[in-house]
């Protein structure tokens, strides 16, 4: 059995925490307003994430990454949505869905080619759901042939996220149907490869300034060399890369709740009502400490399966536990930052209602709670 992991920080990553911290404070945080209010990110912002080595944490040194560890990667995801989640996601769907399909999964060749450019200069996305394809991820529509020379792939992706930044994606495709999902295959597609198009970008909620994309497949033609892994196993590739994606999910999570948390924090030590600060009342301090309680637990929850993906152990169960509980907490104490900013906090001059937008999205996207609590009752009852 998983011992748990205690969650103490080296120098090394308590010193790029504080490199994050200060990027996002100085860098992203000028900006959140207006790319969420316009729908849109910076691309400076993205050029600086390459810069920082950010879009490439765990890839190796010769590829042009960082070679540094997943947890690394969860820090960075962290601190980025603690000013801004749109920001945080674009930078973990590289980090842990992406870049981690082709470092566990691809061979010499589409490595050779594709790591290096992933890590310092294209944005990817990773295309499995579909419109009749969300949690029941494998009924897929998208459907491959073999042309003998090539793949073609006819059909449609939704909520693609990285949709409209995206130079590299990441398709899921049946190639044998028949075969229901031993047909699934991962592709690699280029953004210009003829028969590819990314359709209309979506109006949401939250996280408004991250792409969220349908992308269109008409006679779009992959070289025989863009399959990732092999033919027939995309179905493992998708399963095994969103468990560690789930982790990147909570992190995010994690840092949207330590930015409403704080927000909170500083107001209610500064806002007086009947000739104190509300931080002196009983109540407003019994609100501060679920949220903290909370927060801290979601935290350990995260680097914990963080650790256990690090050191080789099984983490899937505890992955699908930090994803169930950070983006239940996160929407929790979200939106009692709002109910502690009465009035002040349904209004876009201040951050907290920015934050409960977007911690709404973690307990639907890479697996819904409901799929989460799924994963986590089966392996208890499969012990």
């Amino acid at each position: 059995m998983n011992q748990p992991a205690v969650t103490t920080w080296s120098e090394d990553e308590q010193a790029f925490r504080m490199a994050i911290r200060e990027f996002a404070e100085s860098v992203i945080k000028p900006k959140v307003h207006e790319m969420d209010k316009n729908q849109q990110m910076d691309p400076e912002i993205v050029q600086q994430l390459f810069q920082m080595g950010l879009m490439g944490i765990e890839t190796p040194e010769k590829f042009g990454g960082s070679a540094s560890s997943f947890t690394m990667a969860c820090i960075a995801i962290e601190e980025l949505a603690r000013i801004d989640g749109s920001v945080s996601v674009l930078c973990d769907v590289q980090n842990t869905l992406v870049t981690n399909a082709f470092l566990n999964y691809a061979n010499e060749s589409l490595q050779d080619k594709y790591l290096p450019k992933l890590a310092q200069e294209w944005v990817g996305a990773y295309a499995l759901s579909e419109s009749g394809s969300g949690s029941d991820a494998f009924a897929l529509g998208l459907k491959a042939e073999d042309k003998g020379d090539k793949y073609v792939l006819n059909g449609h992706k939704l909520w693609i996220t990285n949709g409209k930044e995206a130079s590299v994606f990441l398709v899921f495709a049946n190639l044998n149907p028949e075969a229901g999902y031993k047909g699934i295959t991962g592709f690699v597609v280029e953004k210009d490869f003829p028969g590819f198009s990314v359709g209309k970008k979506e109006d949401k909620l939250g996280i408004r300034a991250s792409s969220t994309c349908e992308l269109l497949f008409e006679n779009c033609e992959v070289p025989k060399d863009n399959v990732i892994g092999e033919v027939g196993k995309g179905y493992k590739i998708a399963i095994e890369t969103l468990n560690e994606g789930r982790i990147g999910i909570g992190a995010q999570m994690v840092g949207i709740a330590q930015g409403a948390y704080e927000a909170a924090l500083n107001y209610v030590q500064g806002r007086e009502q009947f000739g104190k600060p509300l931080a002196k009342f009983q109540g407003i301090q019994f609100q501060l400490a679920e949220m903290r309680t909370e927060l801290e637990a979601a935290k350990l929850m995260v680097y914990n399966a963080a650790r256990l993906k690090d050191s080789g152990e099984s983490f899937i169960q505890e992955a699908a536990m930090a994803k169930l509980f950070s983006s239940q907490a996160a929407e929790k104490i979200t939106s009692l930052a709002i109910d502690l900013f009465g009035g002040n906090g349904f209004t876009t001059e201040y951050p907290v209602e920015k934050f409960w937008r977007d911690a709404k999205i973690g307990q639907i996207y890479e697996g819904t709670s409901n799929m989460q609590k799924q994963t986590i009752a089966k392996m208890e009852l499969d012990r």
